[in-house]
């Protein structure tokens, strides 16, 4: 063999290059598919907003990911998150909630998931989408952060605090500011993917 030549194994790969992605994310597959395709893209779909609407209310007191676990359930259980049919739920209807193993029983947000289902619907006929009347609390364009780390995110936000105020006043339930932050972050309304993530360079925050 000749000066300057080599011969590759035929074992040789070539190095992987490694996503990285924001520091909450865990090695679970559901959280890491999540992270990736959904978390911090811009929604502007109703029937998905008010999904994430109440599962953002139904993790309160709980980690997200058992949330994630357990969305295929809820979707199942409230009728793919059909806002017309929830807000006709009866008591029987509540009670085969409260005994459905596959969703979080707590009677106090089954009952907000129908009171909530109700205020959605006021807010379609007044808006024309809800996505018209919740993307207004930023300017219907996506705020794009800057956070290096994800402990260094705030936990609510002066905008998240006026969502908050205006859908209680419009009949809403767990829908404090904490919950609204968590909202607008899942649904894309504000970017938070460290600076680092492949999410945040690929311009997830593109409308």
């Amino acid at each position: 063999m000749k000066r300057g030549q080599y011969k590759l194994s035929p074992f040789s790969v070539m190095p992987l290059k490694i996503k990285t992605r924001c520091g909450w994310c865990t090695s679970d597959p559901l959280y890491i598919e999540y992270h990736d395709k959904e978390w911090g893209r811009p929604l502007h779909d109703d029937r998905l907003l008010f999904e994430f609407l109440i599962l953002e209310g139904a993790q309160a007191g709980l980690s997200w990911l058992t949330v994630l676990k357990k969305r295929e359930n809820y979707r199942k259980a409230f009728d793919g998150f059909d806002a017309a049919k929830i807000a006709r739920y009866g008591d029987k209807k509540v009670k085969e909630l409260l005994n459905n193993e596959g969703i979080i029983r707590n009677r106090l947000k089954i009952a907000s998931t129908i009171a909530n289902a109700k205020a959605f619907l006021a807010v379609q006929k007044e808006f024309g989408t809800f996505d018209k009347y919740i993307w207004q609390f930023t300017g219907h364009l996506p705020v794009k952060n800057h956070v290096t780390h994800y402990k260094k995110l705030p936990a609510k936000t002066p905008v998240s605090d006026a969502m908050s105020r205006d859908l209680k006043k419009r009949g809403f339930n767990f829908t404090g500011s904490t919950i609204c932050y968590a909202f607008m972050q899942a649904v894309g309304m504000v970017n938070d993917h460290s600076t680092d993530c492949f999410c945040y360079l690929e311009g997830s925050n593109k409308k």
